[in-house]
């Protein structure tokens, strides 16, 4: 069936909302926006779905949710005995129809069965992947498209360790869905008795296990009372968690009240993403009225953190995600040292995409490092990897992306559990005489300046996925000996598993395939190009080792011209 016939289909159905179908008269004469709605369907992949908010079977709905929700369904019933009865749990941030979606998903489970345990307000990513291991459920559900524009949502699907599904259960799920041939179909029993809330202990279990990850209650008895710390939570699902356990600390936060409603407009910035300093900049403003020394904001999902601290002269300056992580993972790695408390098999884990420069501290610590492909699953499947081998102990995992995690009681980032390792390492750095972008400096000055920058170039329109991998996939045929000042000293392409060195020796890169083209260059700077897994984005990403700042920055435009070529977007 033709794009045109099927949304014809849909209009007249009986079963189509009063509400779907205003909007899709609404839409009547537009081809153009008929055809993105449903001359494809939103696909569901090892991230889940997330798509713009509408009717069709290219965007995100109640009919689209239930039907992946049956799809899942479909699979938890082919799997073990008493795996209906384990359930699963559902969670959903503050976004457009989140709640709605979620007992939508709620009622499909139900009425094949399943045993489902539903939050009963907002909570965040690394809440349900706790609840999920807590509760001991096969799977779990989270309504959200994370850091993304207030007219996207999305839907992730959790296993029972608590890391987003693996990609072979996800093939499984996604036959079940493609199957369902008729999104309309699918109905649910949102009244049933299988139905049930979330225990309250949970919420309070997970702050337990995240005060035992504490690494400086000394530095924070002495300096955490007298600590400015400003916190944001962007309209998002943070702002219980994360004042709660910085309450706990001892810490006092002033929160910037005009964000702190559960606003699915996103009202007070232009893109609730921490990464960007903008959207901090309500945080930022406060800080300097009342004289704070750091800012903290999480997304609509707290997943993600970011923080913004003085210079030397007083101004704020939003760290990268990077800067962020290096600091953590200096500080983790430091006071673990100094309470004798760093495993001999201590390990961290990062994306291929974030900083070099956690090798060298990792390196200088003793501590071993892994890379794995963009993703917290990845991550998430690591320790699950060392849990069953005993081979290493995590320590810290962190992704470029604003994304951190210490500790096992989750399996995905935790912007929580950030927080509260930021605060305790304001507070350790003024307990020895220092400040925390003094530190950042001494990090640099120790182990040489890298430079990190990403940047994204925006697709649209049905076909922005496949235009997308088209692109990576052409470069894969082109030859290159330099980018910039730089030498290329190997290239690897991650989807077929292979690093080719500039001698032509060919090695395995050992990790889960993606479509990616990473070029190493000489001096240990990097280059990689992949696309957004999540939204209509090409990444490029620059990691540039010198002298300075000032040096890297230079290297960095030189670097970019002929990335920009080699793209045919010279200007």
């Amino acid at each position: 069936m033709d794009f045109k016939a099927l949304y014809r289909t849909w209009v007249a159905d009986p079963r189509l909302s009063e509400e779907g179908r205003r909007e899709l008269a609404a839409i009547a004469g537009d081809e153009k926006e008929i055809e993105y709605r449903f001359g494809g369907e939103l696909e569901f992949g090892t991230a889940g779905m997330r798509g713009l908010i509408g009717y069709g079977v290219n965007m995100m709905n109640v009919y689209t949710v239930m039907r992946a929700t049956e799809g899942l369904a479909l699979y938890i019933e082919t799997l073990s005995d008493g795996a209906k009865e384990r359930g699963v749990v559902i969670s959903y941030d503050t976004r457009k129809n989140s709640r709605v979606f979620a007992r939508a998903a709620a009622g499909v489970l139900a009425r094949h069965g399943i045993r489902v345990w539903l939050f009963d307000r907002v909570h965040p990513v690394p809440m349900l992947s706790y609840a999920v291991r807590y509760l001991h459920t096969v799977a779990g559900i989270m309504i959200t498209a994370s850091h993304n524009p207030k007219e996207y949502n999305g839907y992730k699907v959790y296993g029972e360790d608590g890391a987003q599904m693996s990609p072979e259960a996800t093939a499984i799920v996604v036959g079940f869905i493609e199957k369902i041939s008729d999104p309309l179909s699918v109905t649910g029993e949102e009244e049933s008795p299988l139905i049930r809330p979330v225990p309250p202990e949970v919420d309070e279990t997970y702050l337990d296990a995240l005060s035992k990850l504490t690494l400086s209650r000394e530095a924070v008895e002495a300096c955490g009372k007298d600590l400015k710390l400003v916190y944001t939570p962007v309209h998002g699902s943070g702002y219980v968690p994360v004042t709660a356990i910085l309450k706990r600390l001892g810490i006092h936060v002033t929160v910037v009240e005009e964000q702190t409603s559960e606003d699915p407009a996103f009202s007070t910035v232009a893109v609730p993403n921490p990464e960007f300093e903008e959207t901090l900049s309500m945080g930022i403003a406060l800080a300097n009225k009342i004289h704070a020394d750091v800012v903290f904001g999480t997304d609509p999902d707290s997943d993600r953190l970011g923080v913004a601290v003085k210079d030397g002269e007083g101004r704020f300056h939003a760290l990268s995600g990077n800067q962020v992580g290096i600091l953590l993972l200096d500080y983790i790695l430091t006071r673990l040292k100094e309470e004798n408390a760093l495993p001999a098999d201590a390990a961290v884990v990062k994306s291929f995409v974030t900083t070099g420069m956690a090798r060298a501290i990792c390196e200088d610590f003793g501590v071993a490092l892994f890379e794995t492909p963009v993703g917290f699953k990845f991550i998430g499947e690591k320790i699950k990897e060392w849990e069953a081998d005993g081979s290493h102990t995590f320590v810290f995992g962190f992704e470029e992306s604003c994304g951190y995690l210490r500790g096992t009681h989750a399996r995905d980032k935790d912007a929580v559990v950030a927080s509260m390792l930021c605060a305790e390492m304001v507070c350790y750095d003024t307990y020895i005489g220092k400040t925390v972008w003094g530190r950042l400096q001494e990090i640099y000055a120790k182990y040489g300046f890298v430079l990190d920058r990403n940047i994204s170039i925006q697709y649209a329109g049905l076909n922005a996925m496949k235009e997308m991998n088209a692109v990576v996939d052409g470069l894969k045929e082109v030859s290159l000996e330099k980018l910039g000042a730089f030498a290329v000293e190997a290239v690897r392409d991650y989807s077929a598993d292979r690093r080719r060195a500039k001698d032509g020796a060919v090695t395995p890169l050992g990790i889960p395939k993606c479509n990616c083209v990473y070029y190493e260059l000489a001096g240990g700077s990097f280059v990689c190009v992949r696309p957004s897994g999540t939204e209509p984005k090409l990444k490029i990403y620059f990691s540039i080792r010198a002298k300075d700042e000032a040096e890297a920055e230079a290297a960095l435009d030189g670097v970019r011209a002929d990335v920009d070529r080699l793209l045919g977007r010279a200007k």
